[in-house]
């Protein structure tokens, strides 16, 4: 805990005094606002910097000229449109885009037609369903300040009168419709907010139909199951609404396929790994005649494959048992006649099409270039969705005609006036770590006009379980086109996407394997000569901030600075504060610290401990809201480094959680990151 502590700000010029729980300081308003007292030329001084927003409070931080943001100005404002629902006419769509601060849902009447506002929050709200036989209706959810305790409404039409639908001391998750189409399926968990001092030693999942028209009546919510842990979902009605199949997840390797009776909630298991013998079951849905189930499973080597389960036979028969990558991303038209799968390629995604029927493959027409994810079938399966970014832009959305082949742009991404065609692509690269695993990294190398070796940031994705994929890099083409900072982002051991071998390689007492994995690509970038092994930052959010703390205190005189975005600092404190609907599963991946033994080594290892090691420039950053990583983790990493007589940078944000979503902030956030490469990073 952060008390009344002095900070010196990176210029070593001006300090800076902090508050817990005072919300309105702000070190940058404090020294910017204009002074009736000052002379016109200190006015004049003060009004070149930004103003940050009212939420951040900021400690050590020097002021950020308002030249900073001119010059990122056209890189700060990229805009994707993705698809997010058919109307049951097929002709139209909810669209979700951000007009201001923060993405919105919007309708689409026609291809390339103009976007009509549906909903206007100060939070964001990202998906939302159409009532699927007339449209009458539309159901969202969202929460508040990024705190995660997600609330499902309705909004009628087209008055766009909003109800709430659920019980607001608790976090729910929609599932979607039944197959009458007339009840939602809602999952609530109960929120003990351990953060703020709650406590909840046992989690339970509700399982709830709801009648969204009538909500508050008798027969309007019936109460399915009361389920064990906070790890379900995946959740699918057979064809008469009287059975659900649904995931139970453990862990990033294990994971159960149960069936559930609605009418009685008996619950039957219906795969499970053996002991010793994890296999991760996921995406089990019903097939058109109800005789069995698609899902995606590793039970029969390392990568998740697409498989048929009958019932009758008990017999899984293999559908992608020639690709060698994991599946991912199973959709089915609403007859369950079609299937659209998507596989994960070395970080790039490839679809392929399936007659469900005949279980056949169908032939996989022409798509739109970059990354394709299939976004949903319409109504009569004729179409489908899909949402398509490239390193050139965001998120577009796009149909496909089976009879024809033939696709359609729906909409557009907003550049900002900015020409991205000259984005670069990243590459992959691989590197041998200390043990000889084999690790790869993207790589995306600034334009040719930078001349030299080029100084490295290191991007590290949270998770673990994460994977970094080829995609659209938004504000980050600035520290490459601009600054000339060569990006690599590594998928060490623990990530997805390279078998079950490999993301449990960083389990338990191996935690600290992933660290040397770094080390390794230290060792690596010193080889290339495009690369300036001795200009190297590192960063990264959740996971990867605490994987961008222990390289701080690992290879401290390897790095120029660090940033460390919503991550954790102590394995132990985390554990104990993370909300309990997800503590059971981070004890799987990063041990039990209610164990002595284990407890002893999660605190031997932690950033905290080794705080005193950090000798570069760090800048932490921190939602107050986060119920995944919560504030203290940031407040007490930023205590221990400031007695190193290093610069730290801290930035928190009282409306915000796991990251910044807000535009306001986002932008003020990356101005930060610009001036402290450009103090600690970019220099010779």
């Amino acid at each position: 805990m952060i008390n009344r502590r002095d900070f010196m700000m990176g210029t070593g010029a001006v300090a800076v005094i902090w508050l817990p729980g005072c919300a309105s300081v702000n070190a940058v308003s404090a020294l910017s606002a204009p002074d009736a007292t000052k002379t016109p030329v200190a006015v004049a001084v003060a009004a070149s910097f930004v103003k940050p927003a009212a939420s951040l409070t900021l400690i050590g931080v020097p002021p950020i000229e308002q030249a900073i943001a001119d010059r990122v100005a056209k890189y700060s404002d990229f805009r994707g449109k993705a698809f997010r629902g058919w109307h049951p006419n097929g002709r139209s769509m909810l669209v979700s885009y951000r007009e201001k601060n923060t993405a919105q849902i919007w309708t689409l009447k026609q291809p390339m037609g103009e976007l009509a506002a549906l909903t206007d929050y100060a939070e964001p709200v990202r998906g939302a369903s159409y009532e699927r036989k007339a449209g009458k209706y539309v159901i969202f959810p969202r929460d508040a300040g990024g705190s995660e305790a997600t609330q499902v409404f309705r909004m009628d039409l087209p008055s766009k009168t909003v109800t709430q639908l659920t019980d607001p001391n608790m976090r729910h998750e929609w599932e979607g419709f039944n197959r009458a189409e007339d009840r939602c399926l809602v999952l609530s968990t109960q929120l003990d907010k351990t953060a703020q001092g709650g406590t909840r030693k046992e989690v339970t999942t509700e399982v709830t139909l709801i009648d969204p028209l009538n909500p508050l009546s008798q027969s309007g919510i019936k109460l399915i199951a009361s389920l064990p842990g906070g790890g379900w979902g995946d959740f699918d009605f057979s064809a008469d609404d009287g059975t659900l199949v649904c995931q139970n997840y453990k862990s990033a390797n294990e994971s159960e396929i149960n069936l559930i009776s609605v009418a009685d909630g008996k619950r039957t298991v219906l795969f499970a790994p053996v002991a010793g013998k994890p296999v991760s079951y996921s995406d089990a849905a019903f097939s058109h005649d109800g005789r069995g189930l698609f899902l995606t499973t590793d039970g029969d080597g390392e990568f998740k494959q697409l498989q048929y389960y009958d019932f009758a036979t008990r017999q899984f028969t293999p559908l992608s048992a020639d690709i060698s990558w994991d599946v991912e991303g199973l959709r089915l038209s609403r007859d369950r006649t079609r299937l659209v799968f998507s596989v994960n390629e070395d970080g790039r995604f490839k679809l392929y099409l399936l007659d469900a029927v005949t279980r056949k493959r169908l032939p996989t027409p022409a798509l739109p270039n970059g990354q394709v994810s299939p976004a949903g079938f319409s109504p009569d399966g004729k179409m489908l969705a899909l949402n398509a970014s490239s390193a050139q832009g965001p998120a577009e959305t796009w149909t496909l005609e089976f009879a024809t082949g033939k696709l359609t742009q729906w909409t557009k991404a907003f550049n900002n006036g900015l020409d991205t065609s000259g984005f670069k692509e990243s590459q992959i690269v691989r590197y041998k770590s200390f043990d000889g695993l084999t690790v790869s990294a993207l790589l995306v190398l600034p334009p040719d006009r930078f001349k030299g070796p080029r100084p490295v940031l290191i991007d590290i994705h949270g998770g673990p379980e994460g994977q970094t994929t080829a995609g659209f890099m938004g504000r980050e083409n600035y520290l490459v086109n601009e600054l000339g900072i060569a990006l690599l982002l590594p998928n060490v051991r623990g990530s997805s996407g390279y078998g079950k071998t490999f993301i449990a390689l960083d389990n338990g007492y191996k935690r600290e394997d992933s660290v040397k994995d770094i080390g390794a690509l230290l060792d690596w970038i010193a080889t290339q000569p495009q690369l300036d092994a001795k200009r190297v930052a590192v960063e990264g959010g959740s996971y990867g901030g605490y994987m961008s703390l222990a390289v701080a205190t690992t290879y401290s005189e390897r790095i120029r600075c660090a940033i460390d975005e919503v991550g954790i600092s102590n394995f132990v404190t985390f554990l104990e504060k993370t909300e309990s609907y997800r503590r059971d599963l981070r004890r799987v991946e990063y041990g039990d610290e209610r164990d002595p033994a284990m407890r002893k080594f999660l605190n031997e290892i932690s950033p905290l401990t080794n705080a005193h090691k950090i000798k570069t420039p760090l800048m932490v950053v921190q939602g107050r809201n986060d119920p995944r990583v919560p504030w203290q983790e940031a407040d007490q990493i930023v205590a221990a480094v400031s007695k190193n007589n290093v610069p730290v940078w801290y930035v928190t944000a009282e409306n915000e959680g796991h990251g910044f979503a807000k535009k306001d902030n986002a932008d003020y956030l990356f101005y930060m990151r610009i001036k402290f490469f450009e103090a600690y990073l970019l220099g010779a």
